[in-house]
């Protein structure tokens, strides 16, 4: 029996570009395409079945290689969202990314907005002109999400080949592979296919309506800097000296810093820089006072965040007002 469209959920889509929307002269080129071309009307003719699925409102907010995805942008996409979803006839909303911010652009919005209405981000790893373009289907499956009671109160989600990831903690793995997001550490919050839904967990950490943090008018400047073999002081000192508010180490193992980058960064502390230690590893997560003394030198650990996120939380935090490294350690141990 087909759904009549006034008892679909009413989806709002919101299109920023992406390999989603690359095109390609040649079908059998997966690379040496043009991201974000293809309109947000396009994508939805490619997937008549989303008209048995919910009704969709669509937007296009942004037509960009997510490479180059700006804080300003963030801002706007985060506020379009928070607006939508205070509407009484949008039941979710699903937005189509590329892939190499996604991550980042998730964890934001799952910080920021305030409803828990389904909100679900989806991408592609090949162009729509493709051969066996994975997009279509990713954004069928994220709309069947967004429209699933069981997403509601769920924070961000992400949807893609087929998996459900939350936005704290799923990561591009692949640079080619359709199953390029992964949560390493946790695994996956379910699946959807075929039109079902099944979530097999829950998403722990608080987010969205439970999050403290609103929409700032701009987000502070800070900086990721990665500790390796023979690192030198000089990009911290010119990061300080820039005037950033915050810098993430992505440090090697447990977060663990190269002595000279210690020092240095124990100098950018004291002139009220704020300091967080993630690792460049992938998976795992950072002790406090582990490798690195976080005491001597000020530091936060950020757990299980990678430093591309650690970044994220670190700007609201800083743009909250909340600098201190003991309040700030709180929040990371929180979120």
């Amino acid at each position: 029996m087909t759904k009549s469209d006034i008892s679909l959920p009413r989806i709002a889509l919101l299109a920023t570009g992406g390999t989603i929307a690359g095109q390609a002269g040649d079908a059998s080129k997966t690379a040496g395409y043009k991201a974000g071309v293809v309109g947000v009307d396009k994508l939805l003719d490619a997937v008549p079945a989303l008209t048995q699925v919910a009704q969709i409102h669509a937007e296009q907010v942004a037509s960009i290689d997510s490479k180059d995805m700006s804080t300003a942008l963030w801002l706007t996409l985060a506020a379009r969202v928070n607006a939508l979803l205070e509407e009484d006839d949008i039941d979710g909303v699903v937005i189509t990314h590329g892939t190499d911010t996604l991550e980042e652009t998730a964890y934001l919005l799952h910080l920021t907005v305030k409803s828990e209405k389904p909100v679900v981000l989806t991408a592609a790893m090949r162009p729509s002109t493709a051969l066996s373009a994975d997009g279509p289907l990713n954004l069928l499956n994220a709309v069947t999400l967004a429209a699933h009671d069981g997403a509601a109160g769920q924070g961000v989600l992400v949807a893609f080949n087929n998996q459900i990831h939350s936005a704290r903690d799923v990561t591009k793995t692949s640079t080619y592979a359709v199953d390029a997001f992964r949560t390493p550490e946790f695994g996956a919050l379910g699946w959807v296919q075929d039109g079902r839904v099944d979530f097999q967990r829950g998403v722990v950490r608080r987010h969205t309506v439970g999050s403290q943090f609103d929409l700032p008018a701009a987000l502070p400047a800070v900086e990721i800097v990665t500790s390796y073999a023979g690192a030198s002081r000089t990009a911290i000192d010119a990061f300080v000296a820039a005037g950033v508010k915050g810098l993430v180490v992505a440090g090697t193992g447990n977060g663990s810093i190269h002595a000279a980058l210690q020092q240095a960064l124990a100098d950018a502390v004291k002139q009220g820089v704020a300091v967080v230690r993630s690792s460049r590893v992938g998976s795992g997560h950072v002790m406090r006072n582990g490798a690195a003394p976080d005491d001597a030198l000020g530091s936060v650990s950020a757990g299980t965040l990678n430093p591309y996120k650690a970044r994220v939380l670190l700007m609201l935090s800083i743009a909250a007002g909340i600098t201190d490294a003991t309040a700030l350690q709180q929040l990371f141990d929180t979120y």
